[in-house]
């Protein structure tokens, strides 16, 4: 009795641990430099590793190339399995991110080691900079900005160091989106 209940416990946090996973990547828009697999159930010359480029395409057998600049897991699957309808009945696709390489972020400035980290999706600016290593003992604390680019204009986003790491003004500790640039003065 003791065992099965370790079973069924076990079978239900492995579920939620899968569940957590696949709705953080739903959410994910995969980015130019990222590396999925592709795989179609029983074609396996129809399965394998794309590179997205740096147009936020890839190309696919039968497929031709698919435009994934800012399509989620789950979008790219429905149009790779869509496109491959007109030559396969039924099929089964599914497709995985290998390796989130094109999620970058900087941090410059006065930090132990400036320079382009790749992260994951979800880094916030504390995160940032412990991943540079930290502050310098001539940071201006109370003056890093983050610069983020939109479509349109670009954006300076204040951070002050010294009121987050007391614990005020915590919603200044933003997630960082990709390409956004922590400056440490």
């Amino acid at each position: 009795m003791f065992l099965k209940r370790i079973l069924i416990s076990c079978t239900l946090l492995a579920a939620f641990v899968c569940g957590a996973a696949n709705a953080a990547d739903a959410s994910y828009t995969v980015k130019p430099g990222d590396i999925l697999h592709v795989q179609v159930w029983k074609e396996p010359e129809l399965q394998g590793q794309v590179l997205i480029t740096p147009d936020g395409s890839f190309a696919f057998p039968l497929v031709g190339q698919v435009d994934a600049r800012n399509k989620t897991v789950g979008e790219l699957q429905k149009t790779i399995t869509d496109k491959l309808a007109k030559y396969i009945s039924d099929p089964v696709v599914s497709v995985s991110v290998q390796e989130i390489k094109g999620n970058k972020v900087y941090v410059i400035g006065q930090v132990t080691h400036p320079g382009e980290f790749i992260v994951n999706p979800r880094v916030d600016v504390m995160q940032a900079l412990s991943m540079a290593g930290g502050t310098t003992p001539f940071a201006a604390l109370g003056n890093i900005m983050i610069l983020r680019r939109g479509p349109a204009n670009q954006e300076a986003i204040p951070f002050d160091y010294t009121s987050v790491v007391k614990g005020r003004k915590l919603e200044q500790n933003i997630e960082l989106q990709s390409g956004d640039i922590v400056v440490v003065p």
